[in-house]
């Protein structure tokens, strides 16, 4: 059987619906706070500075990143909060959402320079994409994660 591609929104924070931005923290909490059973203030105020970008399955989140442009979190571009819902992990649809992501930043951005905060064992994701571990690892809300770099 062929995994369904999904259909991607890209959008700033003042763009978001109610029930998109209410779609994509409930997610958020789904994986991050619920799944890996980690405490920690999803909701941090970054939101607003962020794109979104919004994986759809059959009109269902299930795949989702924010982006942000370089100097608002990190020194470079950086992209944060992926997740893609547990049920749908078997299609592989991180590489889509990642590939759709950096496509975001480049033509949002106008730079190939990405940094992202990869939890640890996710490490390998990332390197099939081109990000390179840069520096030591680290604990952020418990959990292990390493700083990773992306230049085209």
């Amino acid at each position: 059987m062929q995994t369904k591609p999904l259909h991607f929104k890209v959008k700033p924070y003042e763009k978001l619906t109610r029930d998109e931005l209410y779609e994509l923290l409930q997610l958020r909490a789904e994986v991050f706070v619920v799944e890996q059973d980690c405490v920690y203030q999803d909701v941090d105020g970054k939101d607003d500075l962020a794109l979104h970008v919004l994986g759809y399955k059959d009109n269902v989140l299930v795949a989702y990143t924010r982006i942000f442009p370089p100097g608002s979190y990190f020194e470079y571009a950086s992209i944060g909060r992926v997740v893609v819902r547990a049920s749908e992990r078997q299609h592989k649809y991180g590489y889509d959402l990642m590939n759709v992501s950096i496509e975001a930043v480049e033509t949002a951005y106008k730079t190939t320079t990405i940094k992202i905060s990869a939890q640890t064992y996710l490490k390998s994701f990332y390197n099939r994409l081109g990000f390179k571990e840069v520096g030591e690892g680290y604990l952020e809300d418990g959990i292990p994660h390493i700083g990773m770099i992306r230049t085209a």
